[in-house]
């Protein structure tokens, strides 16, 4: 085979809608559209989750809870996982990300205290739990709030 020879399969695709091109086209005129109506005019037809006009779903279910817009969220990380790095490594977001221990930074990281620590590392985080930075210094390392 060629590359000449290639082509897509048989009844895989069709062609193009070509609206407009007079009446014998059975694409004339209207365009397919029909007489007047949301539908027929530019940017027409109805939002997403429109009911016609009864009361919509998302508007009928009760809503629960509250988010604060104020609020920060940290990326939280026991202190356990950090036994992925190597001795004496400095630890930061940006090490986190590349180690696949978090997924995304969000507000800042926060180092809990779950687990054992064996090695001497350099954490840089947002927020330490006292017994997180307690295990860190306890096996020498470091503990820097950002």
């Amino acid at each position: 085979m060629k590359l000449h020879e290639l082509h897509p399969a048989e009844g895989s695709t069709t062609a193009q809608k070509r609206l407009g091109r007079g009446s014998g086209s059975g694409l004339g005129k209207t365009s397919g559209k029909g007489h007047k109506g949301a539908k027929a005019r530019s940017g027409g037809g109805k939002r997403p989750g429109f009911e016609g006009g009864q009361m919509p779903l998302y508007r009928r279910v009760p809503k629960r809870g509250f988010n604060n817009i104020f609020g920060t969220e940290y990326a939280e990380v026991n202190i356990e996982r950090l036994e992925a790095f190597e001795d004496g490594a400095v630890v930061d977001a940006k090490a986190l990300l590349e180690a696949r221990i978090i997924r995304k930074e969000l507000d800042g990281v926060k180092i809990l205290g779950g687990g054992e620590l064996t090695k001497k590392l350099t954490v840089k985080a947002a927020k330490f739990t006292a017994s997180a930075k307690e295990k860190i210094e306890a096996v020498g390392g470091k503990a820097e709030v950002i």
